[in-house]
């Protein structure tokens, strides 16, 4: 069953990472597919299955936010990378706002997967002194 859950969990993130950057590119664009229906519906459908596949591996894998540093900064990550995200795509007041948050959470998004991928919540990468 783990890794039924793992590999629909990886799939839903690079789905995520897919569409949320082709909305941002529409975005940049100003392109009329942005306001489309079921380009509103499609992230939806793909985050609560991501969400949900988050959660079933945290109740196989027994390590929870809170006691794992790696998970709690994942979630904190997360968070951000949902308000960022948002004003990337639809509540940012002007373009700069939008293309500045845009980057903003493809970069949170890059570190989430990071931090999933280290199981730490500062990658190698991100230390500047050892």
């Amino acid at each position: 069953m783990y890794l039924i859950i793992k590999n629909i969990h990886v799939t839903c993130v690079i789905l995520t990472f897919l569409f949320f950057s082709l909305r941002g590119i529409w975005m940049l664009l100003d392109s009329p597919t942005l306001q489309h229906p079921w380009v509103k519906i499609i992230p939806h459908f793909i985050d609560t299955t991501l969400l949900l596949s988050g959660i079933g591996l945290i109740m196989i894998l027994h390590q929870y936010p809170g006691t794992q540093a790696w998970l709690t900064a994942k979630l904190v990550a997360l968070l951000v990378y949902i308000i960022i995200g948002s004003i990337a795509l639809k509540r940012g007041k002007t373009k700069t706002i939008r293309m500045t948050a845009f980057f903003l959470a493809l970069a949170t998004f890059f570190y989430l997967v990071s931090v999933a991928l280290t199981q730490t919540a500062i990658p190698n990468y991100l230390i500047l002194f050892n």
